[in-house]
């Protein structure tokens, strides 16, 4: 079995990560891949305290770091679902990606983003980060425009033409994973 990790890399509250991380996730499971297994992972559900911090060394965000951290290499492959701040991921994202490395080694990666250019720039903020950690992503990826696929920029409503997209992203993510499987 594959196991793809949909991971929905915002925390902020009244985020609009939650509707598309939701989309992708339902959109994945009504293809019926066979033995691929798909299943939504919230950061938010992680209470990651900054890495390196004093708030860091309690006993309870080291708890949370090393569920986080069990629960990232648990997977073959991951779909990040990021909103684009600033031209790059949001924070909370970077630094769970910080508490990483080897759970992630030799695994493929897909991206989902939106903001006002679809997340392109966060996915390729993405692409650098995901490459120092020897996670292969793929080439197509899912942009979600908040003027175009959002009404009054909170309420998701995707335009059909991204299925295309979701579909070619999910198949290079899975073809990737299989191979990527063999190598660890």
């Amino acid at each position: 079995m594959l196991k793809i990790g949909i991971v929905l890399g915002s925390v902020r509250e009244g985020r609009n990560g939650e509707a598309v991380a939701n989309w992708m996730l339902n959109f994945a499971k009504n293809r019926n891949d066979e033995g691929v297994e798909y299943e939504l992972v919230d950061l938010a559900n992680y209470d990651l305290a900054m890495l390196g911090s004093k708030a860091s060394q309690t006993e309870e965000a080291q708890g949370a770091a090393k569920a986080w951290s069990e629960k990232m290499a648990s997977y073959d492959g991951y779909i990040f679902v990021t909103p684009e701040y600033n031209h790059a991921i949001g924070g909370a994202l970077k630094n769970a990606l910080d508490y990483l490395n080897p759970e992630v080694n030799n695994k493929a990666a897909g991206f989902v983003g939106y903001g006002s250019l679809g997340g392109t720039r966060a996915h390729e903020n993405l692409r650098l980060i995901l490459g120092e950690l020897q996670v292969a992503d793929v080439r197509t990826a899912v942009t979600f425009s908040l003027m175009a696929d959002f009404e009054n920029f909170s309420v998701f409503k995707p335009a059909d033409y991204h299925a295309d997209n979701a579909n070619t992203m999910l198949d290079q993510v899975i073809a990737w994973s299989r191979v990527l499987k063999t190598v660890r």
